[in-house]
């Protein structure tokens, strides 16, 4: 006999409610065993179950040193130095102790190898209250006060400190965590009490998304893109807050039982360990383990079918681009406008290049999804050129520099710039698209008129192909090699100068006009392909700028959430549901950053 499923197909599941986009970080702490001392602004390195906790005060400055093995704490080898306010790196077999106030504030480091300490080189500025974190072999040990705050980052290579570039705000009892190349410091005071965050790249930090509650006297379990900061004061109180970093933003997720500052941590952002502290009460010994809490709710997954039993309602999950939205993101290191970039790159990972500042810029910045790093130079300077490809492969060209060469080409190959074939025609304020540096295409743009030539590139020589329909520059465009999309522009129709809102597609032959935008505009940004697109910003005829943003859907364009300040003359990368939005001119030249994101959402499927 056949069975029902092969002459029926699979069921659809059935739920009682929706779907939900997110369920949120939760996670909660509970109780473990005390410390054998008392004491707060003590150090740890290590696991929710293998824990190292060593130094502060009782309130006396001591060397105490205890293990703990997941239920209780076991005391050791005392630090040769008894000091507080120091910091640690490494594991509960392996850390290192460097740094604190005895009185008055210490520069020594000391090593554990997993019974006892042993004195090594110096920090070169003595100070507390500092940021550590990394490995016994390999740490950073951040700011700090030094009879005053200082900016100073040391980074140790597992003999000997060395200087390396300062933090961007001097500032004491901070949290922190990751390694020497991805790291993150958090919070502390300047002497004003801060929730600001900033991220190291191995290089220089960076200034992200802030705490939602400003404290000092916090600390930290986890690394760079996934750490929990914990307790603390504010300016007002002792508080027990816990804050969950996904490597974007802070989500607040779980209180301690017992409220208290300066505590000693361990641990993950899933599995964290706080121990010893201080509060209103006085010095206090107790441990709690944190834990996330797994989530109970049905998460929303695209292209999701389900049955909703309360509603009597079949839905598919999709994304939601017209309710999508804008936010503000990290700034780029350098304001400028008429940039090029990595237009197929993913919102997480992009490149901007190029520019005004003024002059001409030739400077490459990097976006990992939280910071921008600078990184090599063009080799010549310039603005509004074309742009297309991705990361680690793409081309800019075009534009106009100090030089008269209008036809310059530089290959990208994640590291470095590259001359490469010049175009045939040399213009400024051309467009481009492409998958990489070996397949690109540039289109429109002037020399000094308006131009509707089209070129091809190979990865070695530019070819002229069959041009755009009507002559334009400054046209954004975006896609891959043969299929390109291209929006608006500034042309000659019906009087020079004129805004334009004509849309047209390169199928690899020939372009074809099809649906215009529903509002002229030159000079702003587009991401996406041929089927799905977005273009935000530019310059209209009836404003200086504008914060329009419109979706493509293969046909139409339709107005969708508008950028949080009107701006002209930008770029950026990703796709029509996750885009960066960078740069650009409101009445100056700008290095604010926006960050588009459409979301998934249930839509109720109904017959036609």
């Amino acid at each position: 006999m056949a069975k029902y499923s092969d002459i029926k197909g699979f069921t659809v599941q059935t739920l009682s409610t929706d779907t939900v986009s997110n369920t949120g970080a939760t996670g909660a702490w509970s109780s473990g065993g005390n410390m054998n001392t008392a004491r707060y602004t003590l150090a740890g390195v290590g696991t929710q179950t293998q824990a190292l906790g060593f130094g502060g005060r009782t309130p006396s400055y001591v060397g105490n040193t205890e293990q703990y093995d997941g239920s209780s704490w076991t005391e050791t080898n005392d630090l040769n130095t008894g000091r507080g306010y120091l910091g640690a790196a490494g594991t509960y077999t392996a850390a290192l102790a460097f740094g604190g106030v005895t009185p008055p504030s210490s520069a020594v480091t000391e090593t554990w190898n997993g019974s006892s300490w042993t004195e090594v080189n110096d920090l070169n500025t003595a100070r507390n209250e500092h940021a550590g974190f990394g490995t016994q072999t390999a740490a950073i040990a951040a700011s700090g006060y030094a009879g005053g705050m200082v900016a100073v980052v040391e980074s140790w290579n597992g003999s000997a400190w060395t200087e390396t570039a300062d933090v961007n705000t001097a500032r004491g009892d901070t949290g922190g965590g990751g390694t020497t190349t991805n790291g993150i410091m958090f919070g502390g005071y300047t002497p004003t009490i801060t929730g600001a965050t900033e991220v190291w790249n191995g290089s220089a930090w960076t200034e992200t998304t802030d705490l939602n509650l400003a404290r000092k006297a916090l600390q930290g379990a986890g690394i760079y893109t996934s750490i929990i900061g914990f307790g603390g004061e504010t300016a007002t109180a002792v508080v027990g807050s816990t804050e969950s970093w996904d490597g974007s933003s802070w989500t607040e997720i779980a209180d301690f039982s017992t409220v208290r500052a300066e505590v000693g941590p361990a641990g993950t952002s899933s599995l964290a360990l706080a121990y010893a502290g201080n509060n209103a009460t006085g010095i206090v010994a107790i441990t709690e383990e944190f834990e996330i809490t797994p989530p109970t709710a049905q998460v929303q997954v695209e292209g999701q079918l389900y049955f909703n039993s309360t509603t009597n309602t079949f839905k598919e999950t999709i994304t939601d681009i017209p309710g999508g939205t804008w936010a503000s993101q990290t700034s780029m290191n350098t304001a400028r406008n008429q940039s090029g970039s990595s237009e197929a790159s993913p919102s997480s990972q992009g490149v901007i290049v190029g520019g005004n500042e003024p002059p001409e810029s030739a400077k490459t910045e990097l976006w990992n999804g939280s910071a921008w790093t600078e990184t090599s130079d063009l080799n010549a300077a310039r603005r509004d050129g074309g742009s297309g490809g991705v990361y680690t492969s793409m081309g800019y060209f075009g534009g106009t520099g100090p030089g008269p060469d209008r036809a310059s080409n530089e290959l990208w190959n994640g590291s470095s710039w590259t001359e490469a074939g010049d175009l045939n025609s040399g213009r400024q304020a051309v467009r481009g698209s492409g998958s990489s540096s070996t397949s690109l295409l540039c289109f429109g743009g002037g020399n000094p008129s308006y131009q509707a030539l089209t070129e091809q590139f190979d990865g070695s020589s530019w070819t002229e192909v069959n041009n755009m329909n009507t002559a334009r520059e400054a046209n954004p465009g975006s896609g891959t090699v043969p299929t390109t999309l291209c929006c608006g522009g500034i042309g000659a129709s019906p009087s020079p100068g004129s805004a334009q809102a004509l849309t047209e597609l390169f199928d690899g032959t020939s372009w074809t006009e099809v649906s215009d935008l529903n509002d002229a505009r030159w000079g702003g940004g587009t991401v996406g392909n041929s089927l799905t697109a977005l273009t935000f910003g530019g310059d209209p005829p009836s404003t200086s700028y504008t914060a329009n943003t419109e979706f493509w859907n293969g046909s139409t364009w339709t107005e969708v959430a508008n950028l949080s300040t009107a701006t002209g003359w930008t770029n950026g990368f990703g796709s029509a549901i996750s885009a960066i939005n960078a740069g650009g001119y409101t009445t100056t030249q700008v290095a604010t950053v926006e960050e588009w994101t459409a979301p998934l959402a249930n839509k109720t499927i109904t017959a036609s």
